[in-house]
């Protein structure tokens, strides 16, 4: 299939107008084939160009509504964005301009404005340095508020500036991470992640095919590392999908049983699995359903996923908060089901990809009060910065923790032992 740019972009903003218009999350419009028809390279363009849109977004609507008397349709305003971010980021004026006005001038609603659109992108491609004297994008209001209130102004700017640069792909080595590092060109983490800041095509790395290693941000991988596995216990790995966790059980020689009710998100668990060469028993399955006593349960909840943001910028345009009290709820419930199933004596950890508080450090303080014969324990792993450590015992991680080398994703994360 040849590739074509053009298309590339048009579905860039069918993506943004899914996204901005109908409150879509980019994963699922993913997994619902929104791209499958574009050739790879394209469909990576696609997905590169609405991502940097998003991201930076507060940026374009600045520079655009100087040009604009009012705004005109979002599909006309999404292609206006994009085209900006384009033009800003340094590509070549002719290409962008008659990209766009082509795209629009082709669509029976909108066509009548791609004079507008060729007027307005011809002006920003005339100051493109304006892009740089604009301040870093703001998260919406919905959600800027109770993370400022959480962490107070400067590290909210941080957190920002951080989701703004995007990030670099970390990978989880089955073997030797240095080893790894050294093949790949990649900068070894202290907590044992394989990062690479121009990672390209993932499947045509070295050591793809082979099942070397998986990709999990650095932060995701902790989890399971403080859970120190021993070969051959039975651990119970708690809404698995995507499975970088199960990867992590099994490549430490536990007998891991992964649960997810999705049979979708867990076809990949599977794949994974196969391409590693690891095993685990998969269950489609509800949490609650599962009955049984484990060594060792991790406990990845549902959650916000607002400390995904740098490589998800699409959640806070598609989402407006509403659904945080019923998951705030579930996470107790699960936790606390969760903790039925561990055997005396076994530890768990709890964790959320969450900024919020009361998706993570407020979640172990009640179930402290709540829960008998629960302890916090310090996790012995190497690479720890003592200020992650939090108040009740927990570890808290943040987009701009390790800003030096990329950041990190917003995690929370708990050890916690049952009394024997």
């Amino acid at each position: 299939m040849p590739s074509d740019p053009t298309a590339a972009r048009r579905s860039a903003i069918y993506l943004l107008d899914q996204i901005l218009g109908e409150g879509r999350l980019m994963s699922d419009l993913l997994a619902a084939g929104a791209l499958d028809r574009l050739a790879p390279p394209d469909r990576a363009r696609a997905q590169r160009l609405a991502t940097d849109t998003l991201r930076g977004m507060e940026r374009a609507d600045r520079l655009l509504q100087k040009h604009l008397q009012k705004y005109p349709a979002s599909t006309v305003r999404n292609a206006l964005r994009i085209g900006t971010v384009e033009l800003c980021g340094g590509e070549a004026a002719h290409g962008v301009v008659n990209a766009m006005v082509t795209i629009i001038g082709r669509n029976k609603r909108h066509g009548k404005l791609k004079g507008l659109v060729n007027a307005v992108l011809r002006k920003i491609a005339a100051k493109p340095e304006a892009w740089e004297t604009l301040r870093v994008p703001r998260l919406p209001k919905w959600l800027r508020a109770p993370l400022a209130n959480a962490w107070g102004p400067e590290t909210m700017a941080a957190i920002e500036a951080a989701h703004f640069i995007g990030a670099p792909l970390d990978l989880t080595p089955k073997g030797d991470a240095e080893a790894l590092a050294k093949t790949l060109g990649g900068k070894l983490l202290p907590t044992g992640s394989v990062r690479l800041q121009d990672a390209g095509q993932i499947t045509a790395l070295p050591g793809y095919e082979a099942g070397a290693w998986w990709v999990q941000d650095a932060a995701a991988a902790i989890p399971v590392r403080m859970l120190d596995l021993k070969p051959g216990e039975n651990v119970l790995d708690l809404c698995a999908a995507p499975g970088g966790k199960t990867l992590q059980m099994a490549a430490a020689g536990a007998k891991v049983t992964a649960v997810d009710i999705s049979d979708h998100r867990m076809q990949r668990v599977t794949a994974n699995l196969s391409r590693t060469g690891l095993t685990a028993e998969i269950r489609i399955a509800d949490a609650f359903d599962i009955r049984g006593q484990w060594d060792a349960i991790l406990l990845d909840a549902p959650c916000s996923a607002t400390g995904t943001i740098r490589r998800h910028p699409d959640l806070p345009h598609a989402k407006d908060g509403s659904e945080f009290a019923g998951l705030i709820e579930l996470q107790a419930r699960m936790l606390d089901h969760a903790w039925s199933l561990l055997r005396p004596g076994g530890r768990m950890v709890f964790c959320t990809c969450s900024l919020l508080p009361d998706e993570g450090e407020v979640q172990i303080e009640e179930a402290i009060k709540r829960l008998p014969g629960l302890s916090i324990e310090v996790p012995a792993l190497d690479g720890l910065d003592p200020d992650w450590r939090s108040q009740e015992g927990g570890l808290r991680m943040r987009p701009d923790h390790w800003a030096d080398v990329g950041g990190v994703d917003g995690f929370y994360m708990a050890l916690l032992r049952k009394a024997a």
